[in-house]
């Protein structure tokens, strides 16, 4: 039986001091317990509306999505700026700006690249979509549309929408299921699917549906239902955490050409009749590493690398939004051998998880007047 570990949270008052010894503008608000470390929680920025995703600059800056089709650069005392040149997005329901990925070799010049996803509007309705494009100043240049998925529909639901670049160059992208549960199952459609992309948004010549008839060249994984949560380790592999319907939220590990079962597996219920949806497992269909207790409702991923967190490499951060929680999970084997609840309600609905360059740990929260965090060790 996994454990799960509830720390005191001690709230703390002063501000922090920046390197150079001076006031910067982050609110320390925790004090966080846990088995390992004592960590302390600060807020760097608020006033962001609905973020979606954090990235951080080689220079120590931020780069923040907001749903409504904002793209904010915070500097480390916590002042934002809006850049300009952001595509015309549809911020509908669950759809707008989403996640942000800086290219693996930013800033050597010639892959300054960031990458975005979007909800973008077409003919019947909208399509999660992949974007690059340069920082200027103040805004984005040499925006380019790599990919769209290939189907536009309503509901303007479960868009996925997930980066995470894996050691060959290449770039995994999540795309929900859109709202109707079938398509997942579909290859022939990007729907619950997890993609696999070049740098320019092409079809890798071993993808492992290139050739064949009844399948999208893009698709690398399929029968998921809504991946939040996407990371590659640095030992290569693949996780992703998607949403059940009614409970059921899942922890995969990602295996090329592999069907992980929705709607035909499936540990949650439905919403109405609170019945199980499909079958617990199938033959041919991959079952999860991990399903999260009650609604946990998965948002970001990251894999903790930093020596700052030494006690933690190797493992997981998962984020929630309905649970508003934020656990660890221990990995051996590809296996969950262990979990501990870090936070638990201190920032609201965790939206994304992010281990800046710094080697500190980066969340948002997802809220009309939402925030960026910082957790690190207290020494």
């Amino acid at each position: 039986m996994l454990k799960a570990s509830k720390r005191l949270a001690v709230p703390l008052l002063a501000a922090t001091l920046g390197s150079g010894g001076s006031a910067q503008a982050v609110e320390a608000l925790d004090r966080i317990s846990t088995e390992h470390l004592e960590l302390r929680l600060e807020r760097i920025a608020e006033g962001l509306e609905h973020p979606w995703s954090v990235e951080q600059l080689p220079d120590g800056r931020f780069l923040v999505s907001e749903r409504p089709g904002r793209l904010a650069l915070i500097d480390e005392t916590g002042d934002v700026t809006h850049l300009q040149g952001v595509p015309e997005v549809s911020a509908q329901s669950q759809g707008g700006l989403l996640d942000v990925a800086l290219h693996p070799h930013y800033g050597d010049g010639e892959h300054d690249w960031l990458y975005f996803t979007w909800s973008k509007p077409g003919a019947g309705g909208t399509a999660t979509a992949l974007s690059r494009a340069r920082l200027g100043d103040g805004e984005l240049t040499d925006v380019e549309l790599l990919f769209a998925q290939g189907r536009y529909s309503d509901p303007g639901r479960h868009y996925g929408s997930r980066l995470a670049w894996l050691p060959d160059g290449t770039l995994l992208m999540s795309v929900g299921e859109r709202g109707s549960p079938s398509r997942a199952q579909d290859r022939r459609d990007h729907a619950g699917s997890v993609l696999r992309l070049t740098e320019t948004g092409g079809v890798p010549d071993d993808n492992p549906f290139v050739g064949n008839d009844e399948a999208l060249g893009e698709i690398f994984t399929f029968g998921n239902r809504n991946p939040q949560g996407l990371v590659v380790t640095q030992a290569g592999d693949a996780w992703a955490t998607e949403h059940g319907p009614l409970g059921g939220d899942e922890l995969n590990r990602l295996i090329g050409g592999e069907n992980y079962g929705w709607p035909e597996v499936s540990l949650g219920k439905t919403y109405v009749s609170r019945r199980p949806v499909g079958e617990a497992t199938l033959p041919g269909m991959r079952d999860p590493v991990h399903v999260f207790e009650d609604r946990f409702a998965p948002s970001g991923l990251a894999e903790v690398t930093s020596p700052m967190f030494e006690a933690w490499r190797g493992n997981l951060l998962a984020g929630g939004l309905h649970r508003e929680q934020l656990y660890r999970l221990t990995l051996e084997n590809a296996q969950v051998v262990d979990t501990e609840l870090v936070l638990d309600g201190q920032i609201g609905r965790i939206r994304d998880v992010h281990q800046g360059q710094d080697g500190a740990i980066y969340l948002i929260n997802d809220d009309p007047q939402g925030s960026l965090y910082r957790l690190r060790p207290v020494n």
